[in-house]
């Protein structure tokens, strides 16, 4: 319960609280208890206030006019540390020296302020309240000799500058109530940090318990954060040289705001709501133990980039537990004379316990800490050109841990730490190798099997258009024409029964698909050219030339060179024999030409490429489809290995239509002969003894 002999205060200030009261006091009217200025458009008011709930006697202060009791808000106290007392009631005037004197009945001063004024030169002074909240006392000729903005308490309010530093002294300092109804002198403070002067921190005592931002070293810096739905609040840290101050400013329109230090250490940003009559915080630091100095641990950081802060490891580090506030460790550790590299962090409120190297480029300061066994980190700034330091950039690195990191939304800066490369890493060239290999390996099984599964929803019909195709072909030949032409078609049972099971005895020679045997009988009697097998200069020349050609590249064929290159041609190959339906050596339908890829180039050179196109594929697959796998085959398969495309572009070619392709060059193994295409029917009706030879034996 309050004590009664306060109870007098109070009924002094209820019997003035009708006096009337302007914005301005002057040597001649003093100010007491129960009398306020308030400032010209009624925004703030300075007076004697006790506090809510406390007995703790009166006190000179500035709040905001508009908000009453309960919530009167307290923006500014005089004598914060020797309040006055009911048996003595104070007084606050201007003295013949021009100071603000609190002082009581007894002549006992309980507050001052302290100019170097004569008598004759502050005679007349005034001091005056302003709608921002400053009190102001000044000479008559406008000169200002003192202002409470200057010797804040708590709070910091928009369009203050918070003076940090002064000719490099540290001189400015809020000091947050002792309790929530006690504006005595309390534990915590906020100020520039005097060991680097470049740190803006809250102390709990004379402990760091807040590093609130880094000073990039820039004249003038800030960053902007939300005031409540309708305004935004601008934090701006100017650096004039010899002043360094720090300054808030609200955007047009926006309610009451200010920035305050409370009792229990936590920096605000609050701003006042009139439809719920209070004051909301839409920014504090630190947050629910989240920024208090090193509550993270050693290379982890707070992220105050979510809705709710927690605890992260910095990149190429892992949680030492699950407590995430216990710090973390390298994934990979650190080691001097191993490889290593740098990963740039944004947004990053920069580490404590850095040493700043002056006179130094972007890449000097990495140079500096890369060629630094011990350095683990850096950062740099390079300053604006108005500066008048005479060091215009800024690079910090760090040796040892990292301690005391943020990530943020609205501030921050490239924070760039060392990490050791992944083991192994010597063998990535290796591993490369080995990945494009398998990927080559897996690429070709693929095509197979959409070979075998186009193949299969054609696979009744093949027979019969193979049977067409080589009836308009060999038309000419009244052999070869009308039931002879099942000849050319055996089945496999006939064949293990011709050759004796494939017998060693039975076998001619090696061509490019394999052995080549004779038969023991002809399956069709009234195949005359079966005594072709007799002539041995005959019937086996083309397969031989053949021999070690088919899929292998000419690199490997003529000097044993094997590459990844080597995949490439063996897929073109493939690739077109799946659209023509030809084998890489078909004499039976391309005499005129050594292989299947000279085939394909002379008909894509003429622009006839579509005369390659196998019928079952015509008939089941887009045409502008089919051309591009025809190009991207013989891409694959010209005769120089440099101009073959990797495996990977090969994929991207096929499944990346829009992508226009290179013109193909002459492919390996390319020599044409004498004939034209136009006799290619001509000369496989020569070829058809060959043919039946091949197949039906004697």
């Amino acid at each position: 319960m309050m004590d009664m002999s306060y109870f007098p205060i109070f009924i002094l200030l209820f019997l003035f609280s009708f006096c009337k009261s302007d914005d301005s006091l002057t040597q001649g009217k003093p100010l007491y208890p129960g009398n306020m200025l308030v400032s010209k458009g009624g925004i703030f008011a300075l007076g004697f206030f006790s506090p809510t709930n406390s007995n703790r006697g009166l006190y000179v202060g500035i709040w905001f006019y508009n908000i009453r009791e309960p919530n009167r808000t307290i923006v500014w106290v005089a004598n914060r540390d020797n309040s006055a007392t009911s048996t003595s009631p104070a007084t606050l005037t201007i003295s013949n020296k021009s100071d603000l004197v609190l002082s009581d009945s007894r002549g006992r001063t309980l507050w001052m302020t302290k100019n170097n004024i004569t008598a004759e030169e502050g005679a007349n002074a005034s001091a005056i309240l302003l709608d921002t909240g400053n009190l102001v006392l000044s000479l008559p000729n406008g000169t200002i000799i003192w202002q409470s903005f200057d010797h804040p308490t708590d709070t910091i309010m928009p369009g203050m500058k918070f003076l940090l530093s002064y000719k490099d002294h540290v001189v400015g300092r809020l000091i947050a109530w002792k309790g929530p109804y006690d504006p005595s002198v309390g534990e915590f403070s906020f100020s520039l940090d005097p060991s680097s002067k470049m740190q803006i921190v809250t102390w709990h005592g004379t402990k760091l318990y807040c590093r609130m931002k880094v000073w990039n070293g820039a004249s003038v810096s800030g960053g902007t954060y939300p005031g409540n739905t309708s305004s935004v609040v601008y934090q701006t840290i100017v650096n004039t040289g010899d002043k360094f101050y720090l300054m808030y400013t609200v955007s047009d329109g926006s309610p009451y705001a200010r920035i305050m230090l409370d009792y229990t250490g936590t920096m605000r940003l609050l701003t006042w709501n009139s439809h719920t009559s209070s004051w909301v915080a839409t920014s504090e630091r630190p947050t629910g133990g989240y920024g208090v100095y090193g509550s993270c641990g050693t290379f982890g950081y707070s992220d105050f980039t979510g809705a709710v802060p927690t605890c992260q490891c910095l990149d190429g580090f892992k949680s030492n537990s699950l407590n995430s506030s216990s710090g973390c460790q390298r994934v990979e550790v650190l080691k001097c004379g191993k490889q290593n590299h740098f990963v740039a962090l944004p947004r990053m409120k920069v580490p404590d316990k850095f040493l700043r190297i002056q006179n130094r480029s972007f890449d000097q300061c990495a140079a500096e800490c890369s060629r630094n066994c011990s350095c683990t980190a850096y950062a740099y700034a390079n300053l604006s050109s108005s500066s008048t330091m005479a060091d215009q950039t800024r690079c910090l690195i760090w040796t040892g841990e990292l301690v005391d990191t943020w990530k943020v939304n609205n501030y921050g800066e490239n924070l760039y730490i060392r990490l050791a490369n992944p083991s192994g890493a010597h063998d990535k060239s290796n591993l490369l190798k080995i990945v494009l290999s398998v990927l080559t390996c897996l690429l070709l099984l693929m095509c197979i099997a959409l070979a075998w599964r186009c193949k299969y929803r054609v696979k009744r019909r093949k027979k019969e258009i193979q049977k067409k195709l080589m009836l308009g072909c060999l038309s000419s030949s009244s052999e070869l024409v009308g039931e002879n032409l099942e000849a050319l078609f055996v089945s496999f049972e006939d064949i293990v029964v011709a050759t004796d099971n494939f017998s060693d005895s039975n076998m001619l020679g090696r061509g490019g698909f394999g052995k080549v045997y004779k038969t023991r009988a002809a399956p069709i009697e009234e195949v005359e050219e079966v005594d072709a097998l007799d002539d041995q200069t005959r019937d086996f020349d083309l397969p031989s030339s053949i021999s070690n050609r088919g899929y292998m590249s000419p690199e490997y064929v003529m000097i044993g060179s094997f590459s990844v290159k080597s995949d490439t041609y063996s897929f073109g190959v493939l690739l077109l024999e799946i659209v023509s339906g030809l084998k890489i050596s078909s004499p039976q339908l391309i005499m005129n030409f050594p292989n299947l890829t000279a085939y394909a180039w002379r008909l894509w050179e003429d622009g006839n490429a579509r005369c390659l196109v196998d019928s079952s594929i015509n008939e089941n697959c887009p045409i502008h489809e089919v051309l591009r796998c025809i190009q991207v085959g013989l891409l694959c398969v010209q005769e120089h290995p440099d101009a073959r495309p990797l495996m990977s572009s090969v994929v991207f070619m096929l499944e990346n239509e829009t992508t226009s392709l290179p013109a193909p060059e002459q492919p390996a193994y390319f020599a044409t002969r004498n004939l034209e295409i136009g006799h290619i029917c001509e000369n496989m009706e020569d070829s058809s003894n060959t043919m039946s030879m091949t197949l039906m034996g004697r």
